[in-house]
């Protein structure tokens, strides 16, 4: 069953609230170097990344946002810990969000004066308890990082801004066992209407992170839980944006762009497969298409001319030739050499209204 959360605004892009789900990344430059950051925020950005989150170690770090802000396009949510200060000074540079947990920043007035000046400013705070950094008397409460432990500590933080008459909040309960961030966000799904931002923390490098994340953020997705998302991989940030879209898409999530979908391979290829697939997705990166557009690549002569005809553009090849379908008509063969030219043409005559 769909969640229904309450929506905020986050640097003009809509989270919760029946608002598309977003797919959001953190730079791992040092903030301080602001050409490095700038650079990688920007390959972020046309990776598809929708919000990007950025370290703020110390007052250096902080009086660099704004400037990095200036040369970048979309929203920038500076990450604080502990320090009330840096808080402060990150609103002054004029980010869109905050990750804090206000209950770490210490005495009242402290955490006064950060919710004062985001208020001042339209600025959400995503409040963000990971299961290793959970307050001491709620592990001897629970034992361990449990699911409850996490949604309890979670709710501790909202009640802090709550009681500060502050609601312009997000949530997010991570830990690195999938089943145990699945059911803690379950436990926040019912137990308030605050948006979701959905990730398996410390996920691990490409080939395992991502299996973890797609369970992890999948399955909640699926159960209508979750408003916007964060894959979280060793390495580069912009597969944490790849990962993350194609999460989306499988889920019929992404109202726009392109769905690659190709079959396993087997003793009945008469095709390079796995190097057509290849060199398909170094051609069609740069495709910005206005609608979901799903592309089959088969190489099968039994199945594929049938299966390919299923997508919106599919690609049939064998035999020293290709077959294209389009809305499940075959429109033209040509080729093996040309498939790939071919299909490049075709998906750069999908434009607005088409």
């Amino acid at each position: 069953m769909e969640r229904h959360s309450r929506q905020i605004d986050l640097g003009g892009i809509k989270i919760g609230g029946g608002a598309p789900v977003t797919v959001q990344s953190m730079t791992k430059t040092d903030t301080r170097d602001i050409v490095s950051t700038v650079a990688q925020i920007k390959s972020l950005e046309t990776a598809g990344c929708d919000i990007v989150r950025l370290a703020v170690p110390d007052m250096d770090a902080a009086e660099a946002l704004g400037e990095i802000k200036r040369q970048t396009n979309i929203p920038i949510v500076s990450d604080i810990h502990f320090d009330y200060k840096l808080a402060l000074e990150s609103v002054r540079q004029g980010v869109d969000g905050m990750r804090i947990n206000p209950g770490n920043i210490g005495a009242k007035y402290r955490i006064k004066a950060v919710v004062d000046a985001v208020k001042e400013r339209g600025i959400p705070i995503r409040i963000g308890v990971n299961s290793g950094s959970l307050e001491k008397d709620i592990l001897k409460k629970h034992g361990s990082p449990t699911p409850e432990a996490l949604a309890e500590s979670a709710l501790r933080h909202v009640r802090i801004l709550e009681d500060l008459d502050f609601r312009d909040t997000k949530i997010s309960v991570k830990s690195t066992d999938v089943r145990k961030t699945v059911n803690a966000y379950r436990i926040l799904a019912e137990r308030t209407d605050y948006p979701l931002h959905l990730g398996v923390t410390e996920a691990g490098t490409y080939e395992l992170g991502a299996i973890k994340s797609s369970i992890g953020i999948g399955t909640l997705l699926a159960e209508g839980i979750g408003d916007t998302i964060r894959v979280s991989l060793t390495g580069d940030p912009v597969d944490e944006i790849s990962v993350g879209l194609n999460i989306l898409k499988s889920l019929g999530l992404r109202n726009k762009g392109i769905e690659l979908i190709s079959c396993p391979g087997c003793g009945r290829l008469e095709i390079d497969l796995m190097k057509l697939v290849k060199d398909v997705e170094d051609r069609i990166s740069h495709i910005d298409l206005p609608r979901p557009v799903k592309v089959a690549i088969l190489g099968c002569v039994v199945n594929g001319p049938g299966e390919a005809s299923e997508a919106d553009i599919g690609i049939a090849g064998g035999r020293g030739k290709g077959m294209m379908y389009k809305d499940g008509k075959l429109i033209r063969s040509f080729k093996e050499h040309e498939i790939v030219d071919e299909l490049v043409k075709e998906l750069e005559t999908f434009t607005e209204g088409s």
